[in-house]
């Protein structure tokens, strides 16, 4: 087990915990309004395509399910998801060892990328900071701007 991403996965949890609760504070339709003009389109769009991603890349390493289609359209279906991949990042680090030992992936077309097991647990998480980012920028498009901290930010340790 790798102590420290523990720690840091607790963080990212008490982070999202943060950013889904100010989306339930939103009305219902502004969560699924459509805005071409940002990637995934709106805001249920963007973080179901966190949850694939975390779920895509864990199971990479033996732990998780991919979900390639997820589109949780509402924050019960969003916080479902959400649970899938805690689950699934405490399974990784409860199994995964050899945390930085290079494997090879074969991708379904052939191509194959070097990747070690530390890796596939923090990409998501970087990936997932990165989303955050233009879901806040979309809400505020949207007229629904982040009240403030924490915004996509990772929470303090001290923080409640």
């Amino acid at each position: 087990m790798a102590a420290d991403l523990r720690t840091f996965y607790g963080l990212v949890m008490r982070t999202r915990a943060g950013v889904l609760d100010w989306l339930e504070t939103l009305p219902p339709e502004v969560l699924n309004a459509e805005r071409q003009d940002f990637a995934f389109g709106s805001l249920s769009r963007i973080f179901s395509h966190i949850a694939e991603c975390y779920l895509l890349w864990l199971s990479r390493g033996g732990v998780g399910t991919p979900e390639p289609d997820l589109h949780a359209k509402d924050l019960d279906s969003l916080r479902a998801a959400f649970a899938r991949v805690d689950a699934a990042v405490e399974r990784a680090l409860n199994t995964f060892d050899a945390w930085d030992e290079p494997f090879v992936h074969t991708y379904s077309d052939g191509w194959q990328e070097t990747l070690t097991r530390r890796w596939l647990v923090l990409h998501p998480i970087t990936h997932e900071f990165h989303h955050k980012g233009q879901a806040l920028a979309l809400a505020r498009v949207l007229g629904h701007p982040h009240h403030g901290r924490p915004d996509a930010d990772l929470v303090t340790p001290g923080s409640v």
